[in-house]
């Protein structure tokens, strides 16, 4: 048994934060938050449906092992998708648009991390306290059924990656547009001027 495993969830997130730099408490009381798209760093207010759905969201990656980087958080979107965000609507909004993104780049590791969410399950039912975050990360493995192996996809699970992935990509590209727009009508307002 690892070391981690014995910890308790608020032990095993805490050294996550720090291993992230994400600082003290994962700067969930900031009032803004930047991600980093590529080279480009873009800025979004910190609402707390984002909050409430981030400190699940920061269990779960505690809880699976996918990296923070941009092939990992591709991979737990795609998790979560599969293991349903219930009401958290911000977590859809952005694991559908991770899970897009990760079907152009690694659409493999994609389509395996969504069949092990098809057969564990999450928190995001999971009443947020310091119940929960006692828990051993062990103990949460083992109720969520992460410690057991994923099986082979049946058919059921591949038209259901099929169609999550229809709805990611389509979240992927209005999430591009949105982004896009403003720096497309700043570039031909820039060409008008210059005319």
């Amino acid at each position: 048994m690892s070391h981690e495993a014995t910890l308790t969830l608020r032990q095993a997130r805490e050294r996550y934060f720090d291993e992230n730099g994400f600082g003290q408490g994962g700067n969930y009381d900031d009032r803004w938050v930047r991600v980093d798209v590529g080279p480009m760093p873009v800025w979004f207010p910190n609402s707390a449906e984002r909050v409430r759905a981030l400190r699940f969201h920061d269990l779960h990656h505690v809880l699976t092992g996918y990296r923070t980087d941009f092939p990992g958080e591709c991979e737990i979107s795609a998790w979560e998708v599969a293991t349903g965000c219930t009401d958290h609507w911000v977590a859809w909004l952005l694991n559908l648009s991770g899970m897009g993104a990760g079907l152009f780049f690694m659409p493999r590791r994609v389509a395996r991390a969504f069949q092990r969410g098809l057969h564990t399950r999450n928190l995001y039912s999971t009443e947020y306290g310091d119940a929960l975050l006692g828990r051993t990360v062990e103990e949460m493995r083992g109720a969520l059924g992460l410690d057991k192996p994923v099986p082979a996809p049946t058919r059921k699970d591949r038209m259901r990656f099929a169609g999550w992935s229809a709805a990611s990509l389509l979240m992927s590209a209005v999430g591009g547009v949105l982004f896009l727009a403003p720096v497309a009508l700043a570039a031909w307002a820039l060409v008008a001027w210059l005319r």
